[in-house]
């Protein structure tokens, strides 16, 4: 670990800080300058010079600054003689824009990724990519972390005996099954319609939820569209309670003030991939960075990092 250097760009100092605390390794310092055409400029003030340098940036908004000042360290890391650039990024938000499923639209998950290749990135450290085939977008390794067994410790604590986990659609099913399973309980999937960005329709929900005491999980909480939605799908069917999980707590535009008028939501938790918002009620915030940190020892020094994927471990 002697020979590893971490900056953080100005997306989430507070989750720098942390897993640095962690490795107990210091957070170097970094300056963020704008010129008068309003172009930015990145200085790395610590040596970087065959040194390990991690870049911690998750891509939340403004996504376009971040992701820009993100490139530009990656950069002057390259030119700075490091041995190797490693970019922490909790949260990839190009993630979704992963395929063509319109004519004529760019897929800016691929072309993020080219960007972040072509800066100088020589690995990327990530967590719940909101498809698969996102991981492949990347010309270099990527090491995919999981929240899942994270977010589950903190429902252990829960008598799990009437629980079910729902998932919104059938396409974050195998992650819904897969944290079901984390907690010993069944999963029901609800059958949505995508209207719009923020607009979806659930007519039902597959699976028997009647009287049971319902986790909704989610990989992504944007305008919690989807989440309001499948809520009032779910009370339906005389549930006991629900509450709400995501890995990634963006909670953007009417999300704090739609969330909070849903009085009947027992809980909503998120990890701190992101920044958590200001203002929302019941929200509980599980923090991951001792896994990134786990991760980025092992890969500091060489070890194994795939038992971090999918495993029940938890770090903290």
């Amino acid at each position: 670990m002697a020979d590893l250097t971490v900056f953080s760009g100005h997306a989430h100092n507070e989750f720098a800080e942390e897993m640095c605390s962690l490795l107990d390794v210091p957070l170097s310092p970094s300056r963020l300058s704008r010129f008068s055409n309003d172009c930015l400029q990145v200085q790395l003030r610590a040596n970087c010079r065959q040194r390990h340098v991690f870049i911690v940036q998750p891509l939340v908004p403004p996504v376009q600054e971040n992701l820009m000042e993100l490139l530009m360290m990656v950069d002057a890391a390259r030119g700075a003689s490091a041995a190797s650039v490693t970019v922490v990024m909790p949260h990839y938000a190009y993630a979704r824009s992963d395929k063509k499923d319109a004519p004529r639209i760019s897929i800016g998950g691929r072309l993020v990724a080219d960007l972040i290749h072509t800066a100088g990135a020589t690995r990327v450290l990530t967590m719940a990519l909101h498809a698969s085939q996102v991981h492949g977008f990347f010309s270099m390794p990527v090491d995919h972390l999981t929240a899942l067994p994270a977010i589950a410790q903190h429902f252990r604590h829960r008598d799990l005996s009437n629980t079910i986990v729902v998932s919104p659609d059938f396409g974050n099913a195998k992650d819904a099954g897969h944290f079901a399973r984390l907690l010993g309980v069944g999963m029901a999937a609800g059958s949505k319609q995508r209207i719009s960005d923020d607009k979806v329709i659930i007519n039902e929900i597959v699976g028997d939820v009647a009287g049971k005491d319902v986790i909704v999980l989610d990989d992504e909480i944007a305008t919690a569209g989807s989440i309001i939605e499948l809520v009032g799908a779910i009370r339906r069917y005389n549930v006991k309670s629900v509450s709400v999980a995501c890995t990634h707590g963006l909670f953007t535009g009417p999300a704090v003030e739609r969330l909070n008028a849903r009085t009947d939501i027992q809980e909503i938790v998120s990890t701190n991939t992101v920044p958590a918002p200001d203002g929302l009620n019941n929200l509980t915030v599980v923090s991951v960075a001792p896994l990134f940190a786990e991760a980025v020892r092992r890969i500091g020094s060489g070890e194994s990092v795939s038992s971090l994927f999918s495993s029940e471990e938890t770090y903290g």
